[in-house]
């Protein structure tokens, strides 16, 4: 019976194996569904299907720099303490290499590594950790001058927070405290022109309906709002806002002294925005125990 590339996605889907292990379940039992997943878990490999509900919330962020070029990749486990294995982070570092050279994350996913698609090794590297994984983003920024700096390095280049710094003059160690100071602060962009409108239309609507609980005149109010929303662009804008190695200037200011004109910022953190469903502690240790 031929087998379809629909019919490895199904099975893959279905177990959590790998592309070239569903194939040869297939081949193995001409095609039967059924037969090829029995097959599969007889191997062992399988176990990544029972892991994939679960969720990744710990993880590391790898950050990369060659040339004008850098990337800040996010790969999820369960664990803080597979965070720390080794192998796990080798395994982080070698994605972050390989995003130097593709343009997203569903390119990085179908990327090679080592003879295996980064998912496919992922898909492995499940099955013999016994926790779930996952590919979760990466960032790339461009420009004349990239640093890096890593938060809470597990290793190195790998940590919980990934910073990416692109600007054209200044120096590395100005790239660095810029980079710091944005792993701290956390700015929602660059500039004023940069920000989401619908951000600052939200938070304008919350200032005006705070304003108008006062019961102050309108033209008043408009005067409140104006300065509220200066305040607001000044605290979420990285150019803006006063840097931390020095509260006396500006992030852009600090940078001019030092020759710099920052053009440019990444930062990854790791499991931010994911949902994670508490459980009382007996659940979990139930969890854990049946595997």
């Amino acid at each position: 019976m031929a087998i379809t590339a629909a019919m490895v996605k199904e099975l893959r889907e279905s177990t959590g194996a790998g592309m070239m292990d569903a194939k040869k379940a297939l081949v193995e039992n001409n095609g039967d569904m059924e037969a090829a997943v029995d097959w599969l878990r007889t191997k062992g490999l399988a176990k990544a299907a029972k892991k994939s509900g679960r969720t990744a919330a710990e993880g590391l962020v790898a950050v990369v720099v060659e040339g004008g070029k850098g990337v800040a990749v996010e790969v999820n486990s369960e664990t803080d303490f597979v965070a720390k294995n080794g192998d796990f982070q080798d395994m982080v570092g070698k994605i972050a290499a390989a995003a130097l050279a593709v343009g997203d994350i569903e390119a990085l996913a179908a990327a090679d590594l080592g003879g295996k698609s980064v998912a496919d090794t992922l898909t492995d590297k499940i099955a013999t950790i016994g926790e779930n994984m996952s590919l979760r983003r990466m960032a790339t920024l461009e420009g004349e001058t990239v640093v890096s700096y890593v938060h809470n390095a597990a290793t190195a280049g790998m940590g919980k927070i990934g910073v990416l710094v692109a600007m054209t003059g200044g120096d590395e160690a100005i790239g660095k405290q810029v980079a710091m100071h944005i792993a701290a602060v956390n700015p929602a962009a660059l500039s004023e022109a940069d920000l989401d409108a619908s951000i600052v239309e939200k938070e304008k609507q919350v200032q005006i309906d705070i304003a108008r609980e006062s019961g102050k005149p309108e033209q008043v109010i408009e005067k409140m709002i104006e300065g509220r929303m200066k305040k607001f662009v000044a605290e979420a804008t990285l150019l803006n806002q006063q840097f931390v190695v020095n509260p006396d200037l500006t992030v852009e200011a600090a940078a001019k002294e030092a020759g710099a004109t920052i053009t440019g910022f990444v930062r990854v953190e790791v499991g931010e925005g994911i949902e994670v469903e508490k459980e009382d502690f007996a659940a979990e240790v139930a969890k854990a125990a049946q595997g």
